[in-house]
């Protein structure tokens, strides 16, 4: 564990997790990227046993407003996902990963970032797998957000605060208010979907609640050669809700990527 230097006043907080390498030759690392209220410890031990079943390193950090990494410093903007993938994840490779191939693994607003991040086609992006990307706003994402809003009010989420400490409310209102934003509503990135040229994995429950699978219809459709899988039994979370197939699913994915 430790901590990025990203700009010259921000610092993220990260975890290694040890990989394999296969006849002298290092495997890609897995980088996580977690969703739009989520942390480092968020994830539990999911990071580690794709790593354990992959054989590869892993890095998981938390993004600047989030877990143990500092405060947000500014309020944000409908390019608030652009701003992660395109400004932050890039300082964050620079910093740790120079001249490694890495593959991200990302989780609903970590997805949305490992999307447009791929669209600029990194030369060591080796591919990315994707649970419960956005690709556009829905109505089933607003009434979503809405029913979280309301737990939150409600004093059902005070949880966060475990991981987020005295930045739970900000972060929270961040993420709840940028959202149901009226300029909002219309953010929209499948024009950057053709522009993604490594593999791509999107897994999605069929019972998100956050949105339907014509999130996964965008991608198969602008992605060309992406696969897309529509778990059932399955809520927002694929790695918590079918974790065994998730490990099933990436594994192969990501086996496939390294060779």
């Amino acid at each position: 564990m430790g901590r990025t230097p990203v700009t010259e006043s921000s610092e993220l907080y990260h975890e290694w997790i040890a990989g394999e390498a296969v006849d002298g030759h290092a495997r890609p690392v897995l980088v996580f990227l977690h969703e739009g209220l989520g942390s480092v410890s968020m994830w539990k031990d999911f990071p580690r046993r794709l790593c354990a079943a992959t054989g590869c390193p892993g890095l998981v950090y938390d993004r600047q407003g989030y877990g143990r990494s500092p405060a947000l410093t500014r309020r944000r903007t409908v390019h608030y996902l652009h701003d992660y993938a395109l400004a932050e994840l890039p300082a964050v490779l620079a910093a740790l990963l120079p001249e490694r191939d890495y593959v991200l693994f990302g989780h609903s607003d970590g997805g949305s970032i490992a999307l447009l991040h791929a669209a600029e086609a990194p030369a060591r992006l080796r591919g990315i797998v994707t649970l419960a990307a956005h690709v556009m706003v829905e109505q089933v994402t607003l009434d979503g957000i809405a029913a979280a809003a309301a737990a939150w009010e409600a004093g059902k989420l005070a949880g966060l605060a475990r991981h987020h400490g005295d930045k739970t409310a900000a972060l929270f209102h961040a993420w709840a208010d940028t959202w149901r934003s009226p300029g909002f509503a219309h953010w929209h990135i499948g024009y950057a979907l053709p522009s993604i040229a490594c593999p791509v994995l999107a897994l999605q429950g069929r019972d998100d609640q956050y949105g339907t699978p014509a999130q996964l219809d965008a991608i198969e459709a602008g992605v060309r050669g992406a696969r897309t899988v529509l778990l059932d039994d399955c809520g927002h979370a694929p790695h918590v809700d079918q974790p065994a197939r998730v490990l099933e699913l990436a594994g192969a994915f990501i086996a496939a990527a390294s060779a």
